[in-house]
């Protein structure tokens, strides 16, 4: 199992070189390449879960080399119980995201399989990195081939979401620099060492006071912008609008879980005292998230932005879980980062199969599709179903825990966000009854064909993940509880040892 990580994270890149060497008339042996690739690289990161020791709440897997000695950057790379399951859900979508690009993308196939598989890469390597240099290239990187996509094989508002995105998120991902290079330079000055190692800065005690509050801040907006919370979600409905379904499912199901990863894995160890100064500010961002974001949803027309908006709602549920700063709402949080990339992942690839089959997105277009399309219609209404989090389905297990952890800390807030679920339920149901049931009303409707070979193949693993995480969840929560109770553990004692040192 030595340099597993590395096989994982790499050979995405190793499929592009090959796909690149292509002829560009062979598009079919492209496509087939592409998708080799995907399922070599989620078949090398099965064995992470299946050898993970969950009683340890260390880094396991771990590959570290000296990369630039001098000024303290290693090649380092580790997964705990914060980051398996992201891993895993990242090697898990892609295979499918390629899969329902077989027809929907028309044009530039070997530029798209190229551009999707170093997005993965990026992707995975935000997610393993232990070294802050490592993670800031992986972060920016990945931002290229978001940008690609969505601005080549995207919608007619195109180039207008692609800059808008990076903006958005370059932004927020420079103040963070700063702030890396602050912590550097602090933990040079005051140990003698300067490194940029995720693990030995996590033992530095930061005193409380304005350097950490500004070092929080800078890292929080920085992931804030990512999730998005809100008021920084506006480029998100543009975004999701305008790419192509494969960028939509990828977007939501992984790179907005980048953001809530990053608090995990950063701000809370990094900054305890500041984390527990600012988590009340972080509880009513989240609450006002989860509410905006389901009002919103209930009042759109088009379908994709309906679930657009409903992802500024369920990753308020995330953030609420992370800054309870207890075992139920952490791992709540991290299950349910899970849960929000298979449920509206799907709900993106079957909004997608049904834009494929009559170009249109809008709910008015469609109705009495049960009699026509009974197959796709069952598996959208199991998908909906774990989006608003019935108890059976995996939403329910996040949302539970989450909530179960915000009623110890934060009673009100915790009452506010239940709200979100019935308005979850409103908005769900009421899209799925108008596009579903009733008469066909469209002539264009009666024709339309039932799920293919293909999308059957691409709908049952998600659907299997759906019901196995809502009836069986230990076997991935469990996964995570020693990794957690260790962050909870190293946040309240560099949080009270950082007030002594404030205070003397």
């Amino acid at each position: 199992m030595r340099a597993v990580l590395s096989a994982v994270t790499f050979l995405p890149v190793l499929g592009a070189a090959l796909i690149f060497i292509l002829p560009r008339r062979g598009e079919g042996l492209v496509k087939v390449t592409a998708l080799a690739t995907s399922l070599v690289t989620f078949a090398v990161s099965v064995p992470l879960f299946t050898r993970f020791d969950a009683s340890l709440a260390d880094y396991q897997f771990v590959e570290q080399v000296a990369w630039m000695p001098t000024l303290g950057v290693s090649y380092h790379l580790g997964v705990d119980g914060i980051s398996l399951l992201l891993v895993l859900l990242t090697t898990f979508l892609m295979p499918l995201v390629l899969l329902s690009s077989w027809h929907s993308i028309e044009r530039r196939w070997k530029e798209f399989a190229i551009t999707m598989l170093l997005l993965e890469t990026g992707m995975l390597g935000v997610f393993v990195a232990l070294d802050l240099f490592l993670f800031y290239i992986f972060w920016e990187a990945m931002l290229i081939p978001m940008y690609l996509i969505i601005g080549i094989w995207g919608g007619p508002n195109r180039v207008y979401a692609a800059v808008k995105f990076v903006l958005y998120t370059l932004f927020g991902s420079l103040l963070m620099l700063v702030a890396i290079l602050a912590l550097y330079f602090l933990h040079g000055a005051a140990t003698g060492a300067y490194t940029f190692d995720l693990p030995v800065l996590a033992r530095y005690v930061l005193p409380a006071g304005r350097a950490q509050n500004l070092m929080f801040l800078a890292f929080a907006l920085a992931f804030a912008i990512k999730v998005p919370m809100w008021p920084f979600h506006t480029w998100l409905p543009d975004a999701h609008t305008e790419a192509p379904t494969p960028g939509s499912v990828i977007l939501a199901g992984v790179l907005l879980k980048m953001g809530t990863y990053g608090f995990l894995r950063f701000c809370l160890p990094l900054f305890p005292q500041a984390t527990m100064t600012f988590a009340p500010w972080m509880f009513a961002l989240a609450v006002i998230g989860i509410i905006y974001g389901a009002w919103v949803s209930t009042v759109q027309a088009d379908m994709k932005k309906l679930v657009a908006y409903s992802s500024v709602s369920h990753l308020g549920f995330v953030v609420l879980g992370l800054f309870t700063l207890n075992p139920q709402g952490m791992v709540g949080a991290i299950i349910q980062m899970v849960n929000h990339g298979l449920s509206t992942g799907a709900l993106f690839l079957i909004v997608g199969m049904l834009y494929e089959r009559r170009h249109t997105r809008l709910i008015a277009d469609y109705g009495g599709l049960w009699s026509v399309v009974p197959a796709l219609s069952v598996f959208f209404l199991i998908v909906t179903f774990s989006s608003i989090g019935l108890p059976g389905l995996n939403g329910f297990v996040g949302e539970f825990l989450i909530l179960v952890g915000a009623f110890q800390v934060h009673r009100p807030a915790a009452v506010l966000a239940t709200t979100g679920i019935i308005f979850a339920a409103v908005y769900l149901l009421w899209m799925y009854q108008r596009v579903i049931f009733g008469e066909v009303t469209h002539e264009e409707n009666r024709r339309l064909p039932d799920l293919s070979l293909r999308e059957w193949v691409i709908l049952v693993p998600v659907v299997v993940f759906i019901v196995w995480i809502g009836v069986y969840p230990v076997a991935f929560t469990g996964k995570t509880e020693a990794s957690v109770q260790a962050l909870i553990t190293q946040v309240e004692t560099k949080a009270a040892a950082s007030t002594a040192m404030a205070s003397r």
